[in-house]
């Protein structure tokens, strides 16, 4: 399993706890994982999970349940699709990316794979703590469900799976709402370039009566706003710019569906794009500053922004000075395998910690 730690949605405190699943020894993923084969769990990680859940009600926390993920690092789509028969899933970091979104768009389409998850779901959701004996469906230190970490229909253009991506979310959504009725249920989606730059589908998955609220997650850099070699002041300038419109074009989806928005990922890099927990971070400050202010305002003006998290909480871990991707063995950093370890992080002693700290205290993000 693994977390990666962010700071919540208004007075909460959200962990974001994704669950993986395939087997261990896979390029680009975490591990150890908690579903070894289809319906065959860990059980010893599922008991981790539980006592997880303990002291995170005992600190008056609250996680945000991943149940699925668009990308290879913790199992996903593409281990559902070869649980399913399909060969086996590319990995960028050695396939490239573009094979992996083409291999990506048979999610969708595999009744078997949708299947398989849908039986996960119902496993995971209906599980009752062996600690406490409470049921997942009435515990409060969980915050919400979400279907999936960033759910793209990966349609490629040409073809069209954003119907039956559409129906996925739906079906998932209610598959959630019969089994626990009390938690809200989240998307995941990166909103606007998780839909294809289609808005209409951004509303479209967000309408549902069982999906509670609203996601968007913001990357300038892994979206080519801001340069990864060395980012300067004016990247830091446009990515500010270009992260200002993207909030606003979900605004109006939310005032007309009458629900909040979630910044749910953002993220910058430290200074000089360093991987190095010893490096500055005085563009990452700005960035936070800028994000956290704009929920601030928000709140300030009875506006639709109700929170934000950051990525992501990496304390007091050490990443290996002998190479920059996550191994076995290594500490979690909060990036995931296939980044370099620290290039997101924010670590104890960084700056960063005051402007988190700072706007947290106000009890608006």
């Amino acid at each position: 399993m693994f977390f990666g730690c962010k700071k919540g949605c208004k007075s909460h405190n959200c962990l974001i706890y994704t669950l993986v699943c395939g087997p261990d020894g896979t390029h680009s993923k975490v591990e150890p994982t908690l579903q070894k084969a289809p319906g065959e769990y860990d059980e010893t990680l599922l008991r981790a999970l539980d006592y997880l859940m303990v002291e995170l009600g005992r600190r008056d926390m609250s996680a945000v349940l991943y149940l699925n993920n668009a990308w290879e690092w913790s199992g996903g789509f593409g281990q559902y699709l070869m649980w399913a028969g399909e060969p086996p899933c590319p990995i960028p970091l050695i396939d490239g990316g573009d094979a992996y979104m083409d291999y990506m768009v048979r999610f969708q389409r595999n009744e078997e794979a949708k299947a398989l998850f849908r039986s996960y779901v119902t496993d995971i959701v209906s599980r009752t703590n062996t600690i406490t004996g409470l049921p997942y469906s009435k515990d409060p230190a969980i915050f919400s469900w979400q279907i999936c970490n960033e759910p793209r229909p990966f349609s490629l253009g040409e073809d069209d799976n954003r119907t039956l991506f559409a129906e996925w979310i739906q079906e998932t959504a209610q598959l959630i709402r019969s089994l626990d009725p009390n938690h809200m249920i989240s998307t995941g989606s990166e909103g606007k370039y998780g839909c294809e730059s289609d808005m209409t589908l951004v509303e479209l998955i967000h309408s549902y009566p069982e999906i509670d609220y609203i996601n968007i997650h913001i990357w300038p850099t892994n979206w080519g706003w801001s340069s990864r070699i060395n980012p300067s002041e004016e990247d830091l300038e446009r990515s500010i710019s270009k992260s200002r419109d993207y909030i606003e074009e979900h605004l109006p989806i939310a005032r007309r569906l009458g629900k909040p928005i979630i910044i749910e990922e953002f993220g910058y890099p430290r200074d000089g794009y360093s991987f190095s927990k010893e490096s500055t971070t005085e563009h990452r400050d700005a960035y936070y500053g800028f994000v956290f202010e704009q929920v601030k305002q928000s709140h300030l003006s009875g506006g639709v922004i109700a929170g934000c998290n950051f990525w992501g909480w990496a304390g007091l871990a050490e990443p290996s000075a002998e190479h920059d991707y996550w191994r076995k063995g290594d500490p979690y950093t909060a990036d995931p395998a296939q980044e370099p370890q620290g290039l997101f992080s924010v670590f104890y002693g960084d700056s960063t910690v005051e402007i988190i700290r700072k706007y947290s205290e106000t009890s608006t993000i």
